[in-house]
């Protein structure tokens, strides 16, 4: 691939995210970055988590996730548990009302992007969940 053409689709597929990230930022009223509800979905994938653990997954430092999981605990999306058998160890995990804001988190991504996809025909759409596939192949 020329490299003039690579730069192009790198600068492209950013601006896109760029777009979706600013677009969502502005119709998700909960005070919220996407980091946010990144936490919360990891949450809710594998349930009460280490923080240490939860920022190597999601390529975030501690003190980021610390920063985030303070806001999270503050608007009682999520709560920190402390182990029983090792008091040192304190975990997060997610409150019933830190699944219903991921919940509506999710919904208004999939209308964002229902939104923007719609402007592509049937074809494209298809070609482009194809490429996302192979992309997203770990093979």
């Amino acid at each position: 691939m020329e490299e003039q053409t690579l730069f192009e689709l790198i600068h492209n597929m950013d601006k896109f995210t760029n777009r979706m990230i600013i677009q969502w930022n502005k119709t998700f009223n909960e005070d919220l970055g996407i980091s946010h509800i990144l936490v919360l979905g990891h949450l809710k994938n594998y349930g009460k988590s280490r923080p240490s653990d939860i920022a190597k997954i999601l390529g975030l430092t501690p003190p980021t996730l610390s920063y985030l999981s303070e806001k999270l605990v503050a608007k009682k999306l999520a709560v920190r548990i402390v182990d029983e058998s090792d008091r040192r160890i304190i975990y997060l995990g997610m409150t019933d009302k830190g699944t219903d804001v991921l919940n509506r988190a999710s919904l208004e991504g999939q209308k964002l992007r229902k939104n923007l996809f719609e402007m592509l025909t049937e074809q494209e759409r298809t070609l482009l969940a194809n490429l996302y596939k192979k992309l997203n192949s770990e093979d």
